[in-house]
């Protein structure tokens, strides 16, 4: 992996922030692609904003990428365009947490803070037999002090880089490499047959179940969207006109909703198309919806809203994964 063995700031902070919820595969591209478009703090804090979530679309978790803007930015216009070193000051930066904050000290500056991901909770909770959920405030605590007590003072980016890596080849989540372990003898876990069940988690997300009704709504080979600026899922990424309901409807109870009916009252148009039904599971919510073609015979005053724009400013619009998965199918 490129960022391996990386003491630019910047090139680090872009890898953790693109791996945070994305695997490895996925996020290579993604990081090869970002660092040759911006390959410094200060090009990234003068970029269009449209163009790095263009950037970042099919990545997901956007908030991310609207941090990473705003931090850019305060780097840029605050510090001289110089990333900081201390600790403190990394973990001040808007979307930094513990974890990046103490990737970025230990593999750029060299600082002894132990990078905590989930193969080191991993290796410590099995290691050291420990049954306390990781996820509870008690077990954070419990392994943060424990990684900390254990870090190489001296070598600490090659301490942090050699369990993170051991936890992701050997001491895996399924299938762990126990009879191949360097560790076995001294493995509370592993002495007391309880490997699989560690670590334990406390907490079960419970999904919120959405449903989505996209109008892909066409006048003169001109489409109407308008960007989602709400703190909700997509904030900052562009969409066709939207119908969310509190059900799956028909396409006969859909089409004699109040809710379509008030969107084109003049009843100037017709039906292209309706899409099967399709689904997209994210962290916390599963979004079921389908997409509804509809062409317009004239202009209507009911989408003032919105904008028209032409399909090839369509496509250099950034849009969630759930919309570009139909237009490119």
């Amino acid at each position: 992996m490129p960022w391996k063995g990386e003491k630019d700031p910047y090139k680090i902070w872009i890898s953790e922030i693109i791996l945070q919820q994305t695997r490895v595969q996925q996020g290579l591209s993604y990081y090869n692609k970002f660092i040759k478009t911006f390959p410094n703090v200060r090009t990234l804090a003068k970029a269009q904003e449209q163009q790095v979530y263009k950037l970042w679309e099919g990545l997901g978790y956007y908030s991310r990428c609207r941090n990473l803007i705003a931090s850019a930015k305060f780097i840029n216009d605050n510090l001289a365009g110089k990333f900081p070193e201390r600790f403190e000051d990394i973990l001040s930066l808007k979307g930094i947490g513990n974890y990046t904050a103490s990737a970025i000290a230990s593999f750029a500056f060299n600082k002894p803070h132990a990078v905590v991901d989930g193969n080191v909770l991993r290796v410590l909770s099995r290691f050291f037999g420990i049954q306390t959920p990781v996820d509870s405030s008690e077990g954070k605590k419990i392994f943060n002090s424990l990684a900390n007590n254990l870090i190489d003072k001296i070598n600490p980016a090659e301490y942090n880089q050699a369990i993170m890596d051991f936890g992701a080849t050997i001491c895996k989540p399924a299938q762990p490499l126990c009879n191949e372990c360097p560790f076995q003898l001294k493995c509370i876990a592993y002495k007391k047959n309880i490997v699989n069940i560690l670590p334990v988690k406390e907490k079960n997300i419970a999904k919120k179940q959405r449903f989505f009704n996209y109008c892909i709504i066409e006048n003169k080979n001109k489409f109407y969207v308008h960007k989602r600026t709400e703190k909700d899922i997509w904030q900052n990424l562009f969409e066709f006109v939207l119908i969310e309901t509190e059900k799956f409807l028909s396409e006969k109870d859909f089409f004699s909703s109040k809710e379509f009916e008030s969107l084109l009252p003049e009843k100037n148009y017709s039906i292209i198309k309706v899409s099967k039904n399709l689904k997209q599971q994210l962290t916390h919510q599963t979004i079921s919806g389908r997409f509804i073609h509809i062409r317009l015979n004239s202009k209507t005053k009911s989408l003032k809203k919105y904008l028209l724009v032409s399909q090839k400013e369509l496509d250099l619009l950034p849009f969630p994964k759930f919309i570009n998965s139909y237009l490119q199918d």
